[in-house]
């Protein structure tokens, strides 16, 4: 069974995990009604997405 020679030091583990962490959502304002949205996703107030109405809002 394979056993390691040597103990993994601190940094060498630390720089292998560097690219796990969590980034943060990526906010734009929606082309149509100005609202803070996510990106690539259909506006919650409008339902504008990329150039057209995916969903009906009307109220």
């Amino acid at each position: 069974m394979a056993v390691p020679k040597r103990r993994t030091s601190k940094a060498r583990s630390k720089k292998r995990r560097s690219h796990n962490s969590i980034k943060p959502v990526q906010i734009a304002n929606c082309p149509q009604c100005h609202t803070p949205t996510p990106t690539h996703s259909i506006c919650p107030n409008c339902g504008y997405y990329q150039g057209r109405v995916l969903v009906d809002m009307d109220d």
